[in-house]
């Protein structure tokens, strides 16, 4: 099985005009291959990606994210992680990247501490709080 990085990845699950070479040459890789190996670190650029280059909104990223968690073209890294992380993206107000951070560390019985009011939400992460702010 081969791996690929983001900016692969970003050419087989988005239609992109201003790329149409990239796009062929990515999904004639994806029909040779038929399936790729997605690490963990290009999942969060690619969530990136979407909302930064791509103006995405988290209803359409979680579109994207469910299409990758579904097919059987893509091998997702620690799938565990992903949809448990995915599970909270849809549902809580953090980024996919800090519930993929909790997933982890969850998964390896590590408590997780933030300064992020959002991410601090879930209740199995603990918010550090400033004195007098």
């Amino acid at each position: 099985m081969i791996a690929v990085d983001t900016n692969v990845l970003i050419r087989l699950l988005i239609d992109d005009s201003t790329a149409s070479d990239q796009m062929e040459l990515a999904k004639a890789l994806l029909k040779k291959y038929r399936q790729v190996f997605v690490p963990q670190i290009v999942q969060v650029e690619l969530v990136w990606v979407l909302e930064n280059a791509y103006g995405f909104e988290k209803k359409a990223i979680i579109v994207v994210l469910q299409h990758l968690q579904k097919s059987s073209a893509y091998v997702l890294q620690q799938p565990t992680q992903f949809d448990a992380a995915l599970e909270n993206f849809v549902n809580h107000p953090a980024d996919f990247s800090d519930y993929l951070i909790l997933a982890s560390c969850l998964e390896d019985n590590h408590q997780v501490y933030t300064f992020d009011r959002k991410f601090a939400r879930l209740h199995s992460v603990n918010f550090l709080k400033v004195d007098g702010l």
